[in-house]
């Protein structure tokens, strides 16, 4: 087990504290008076404050301290937010009716909240319509303003165009 982060019982070696916690009368004791206290509700003594004159500590269950300590962690990690990215592929030559149905998903991604990488990729030859797919990927951004911002412009990358937009904060 990994050292602890709080000094508890025979670990505290400082003349006196300030003793608080729930039935406890909140005072300065003797470091070995505080102990004892919390022997006899078989709780343990957990300096929570060392910097302070004299040291603060309390009376409590010092292990479930800790579970209750890992839980708090473990939710405000779960809380975090995860950034998902979805890709939505164009040819340079996409017909009106896929683009509006490619379009209609892009919109549906970004209310969800994730971040959208459309791209338009030129197999063989088909690199002379460079202008062609920026144009498209320009329309697609300008359509799809009012749920996402660009956050990168259309840019040749290799044989593709890639274009970020991030969704719009609700």
């Amino acid at each position: 087990m990994k050292e602890d982060q709080h000094r508890i019982n025979e670990k505290i070696r400082v003349p006196e504290v300030r003793l608080v916690g729930d039935n406890v009368e909140i005072g300065i004791y003797p470091t070995s008076k505080a102990r004892e206290i919390a022997e006899e509700q078989e709780l343990d003594l957990v300096e929570i404050s060392p910097n302070a004159t004299p040291p603060v500590c309390k009376v409590m269950d010092y292990k479930k301290f800790l579970y209750e300590q890992k839980k708090r962690e473990k939710e405000l990690k779960s809380k975090a937010t995860k950034v998902t990215i979805k890709e939505i592929r164009f040819g340079p030559q996409t017909d009106d009716h896929d683009y509006q149905f490619k379009k209609k998903h892009a919109e549906k991604f970004l209310k969800d909240g994730a971040k959208l990488k459309a791209y338009v990729f030129f197999k063989g030859r088909s690199i002379v319509y460079k202008d062609q797919g920026e144009i498209l990927l320009l329309k697609l951004a300008q359509e799809l303003e009012e749920f996402g911002k660009v956050e990168q412009m259309p840019k040749l990358e290799g044989k593709r165009m890639t274009m970020f937009i991030a969704p719009k904060k609700k």
